[in-house]
């Protein structure tokens, strides 16, 4: 057990410092998505899927990392929004859902990924493997590119939870991103789940850990040149 906590240290590194709580009162809490702390992101275009890779790593913290080790579930969940640079509401919605049980038995960490494409499971043999696969997103499908226009710059506010308190919320998740449409357009009704503030201004005791980050303003990535020309 010694040997596994200098690991757990060891892989997450600086992301400890990161993932240290501010004093309270040290800062105001955002007030819309755009004043959210920026984190660089890649936005490209796969098809006519727009795609979102970013990482999340410091959402791990050494209390995190000791739970994953526990042999008890953890459940690690990215909500992505796609605003408009210039104000409004969310357009779209992806998100990634993550359920970590350390097999004590068999000393590896297994996993159940749900993400929009439907529901995967994998195995980690340690910390490494679990932040690949829960701490990052990789290619996730955004939305289409046909529902963003030229003229307009969108940037993504993301919202992680580790062990969010509402399994309400988790089931929500899971039925948005394995729709059988597989769209991510946020219609009439459909905020997921609830307003800006409400989603991520901290609150006691919802969750284990939050973390809320926007990425950069970017254009709509250009579609591939027709064939032939």
């Amino acid at each position: 057990m010694r040997a596994r906590a200098a690991l757990i240290v060891l892989v997450l590194g600086p992301s400890l410092l990161l993932a240290r709580p501010r004093a309270a009162g040290a800062e105001e809490p955002p007030k819309t998505p755009a004043a959210l702390p920026a984190r660089t992101a890649q936005v490209v275009l796969e098809g006519k899927q727009v795609k979102l890779t970013v990482a999340f790593r410091d959402v791990v913290d050494a209390e995190i990392a000791k739970k994953l080790s526990s042999g008890l579930p953890t459940v690690i969940v990215l909500r992505g929004y796609v605003f408009r640079e210039s104000g409004g509401e969310p357009i779209a919605l992806t998100a990634k859902s993550c359920r970590v049980v350390y097999d004590l038995w068999d000393e590896i960490f297994r996993i159940q990924l749900t993400q929009p494409g439907g529901q995967v499971d994998a195995v980690a043999v340690n910390i490494e493997g679990v932040l690949r696969h829960c701490a990052e997103a990789r290619k996730l499908p955004l939305m289409e590119r046909a529902q963003m226009r030229d003229d307009v710059r969108y940037f993504v506010a993301a919202l992680v939870e580790v062990n969010p308190v509402s399994q309400e919320t988790l089931d929500r998740i899971k039925r948005w991103v394995t729709r059988p449409n597989g769209s991510t357009a946020i219609g009439p009704g459909d905020s997921l789940f609830g307003s800006f503030v409400g989603l991520f201004v901290a609150r006691i005791g919802d969750a284990d850990r939050k973390l809320s980050v926007r990425t950069q303003a970017f254009s709509p990535p250009n579609p591939p040149p027709p064939e032939g020309g």
